[in-house]
């Protein structure tokens, strides 16, 4: 049987702005957009941020609950996976877990901290992880253990033989950011041979890495996370018009080297989440 790829898709993120590209989700309503149009393109995971009225990176829960809402009331079935980052910054520790208040199907764990570009510590304190974890499991939430470089396998595994995350896992390998993990294939073979046997692990690139190492991860049999939080453009020169755009050419290269895309009740599935 073919292995079934499953696709995460990255809308808005907490860094990227509309200097960068236009086409980038900020308003409630975009998102929205975004995550519909993700999902009917063919992607099983939505990975969401929230953003204010002005744009600007957040992680009020009032918001997080608007935008599942609204998601949920058009019909979406994708499984939403909230982001429990600092909002480029801007949210303390107990904030950035606030959005478990919406008992979502999945939310992150970026399981260490690191260096992230030239100007900012991306702050993720062991006893941090350890109790988002717990909170995580109290909730039934499925941890994405996102992983910048080799530590953060350690602190997810970790985490996993004290109980807090049931094991092999939900791994999500982020590689090229200025400070972690290098995008190539020595790298990211490097990172899949480290985790627990058995674990389901995707993988992402950060800007110009972005399509090489999707297209590595599918060669390694791992599944693909894509999106304008990740990269902006299509081609060098060229941006991409829309999440949408992005996450079609992935399925179309999936299919053309014989792995199905996975629905995301199959995702479910594969993820062992019980559908809320």
């Amino acid at each position: 049987m073919p292995n079934p790829v499953v696709i995460t898709a990255a809308i808005t993120g907490s860094v990227t702005s509309s200097d960068q590209t236009p086409n980038i989700p900020l308003s409630a309503d975009e998102i929205v957009d975004a995550a519909v149009e993700s999902w009917r393109t063919g992607a099983a995971i939505v990975h969401l941020h929230a953003r204010d009225e002005a744009g600007i990176p957040t992680q009020d829960a009032a918001i997080f609950r608007t935008l599942v809402e609204q998601i949920r009331d058009c019909g979406c079935e994708a499984i939403l996976n909230l982001s429990t980052g600092s909002a480029g910054g801007r949210a303390d520790l107990d904030e950035r877990i606030a959005c478990l208040e919406q008992n979502p199907e999945m939310a992150t764990l970026d399981c260490g901290s690191i260096n992230f570009g030239d100007e900012r510590v991306f702050e993720n304190p062991f006893y941090f992880l350890r109790d988002a974890a717990s909170e995580m499991k109290s909730r039934s939430v499925v941890p994405e253990i996102e992983v910048f470089d080799s530590g953060m396998v350690q602190n997810g595994r970790r985490l996993i033989d004290a109980g807090l995350i049931d094991g092999p896992g939900v791994w999500q390998l982020c590689l090229g950011v200025k400070g972690g993990a290098t995008a190539d294939a020595q790298t990211m073979a490097y990172l899949v041979d480290r985790l627990p046997t058995g674990a389901f692990w995707s993988a992402l690139g950060v800007g110009r890495n972005q399509l090489t190492v999707n297209l590595f991860s599918l060669a390694f049999g791992g599944h693909v996370r894509t999106g304008l939080e990740d990269n902006v453009y299509y081609q060098k020169g060229v941006l991409a018009q829309s999440n949408g755009q992005l996450i079609e050419r992935i399925v179309r290269i999936a299919k053309e080297i014989g792995r199905p895309v996975a629905s995301s009740d199959q995702a479910r599935e594969m993820l062992g989440i019980v559908r809320r």
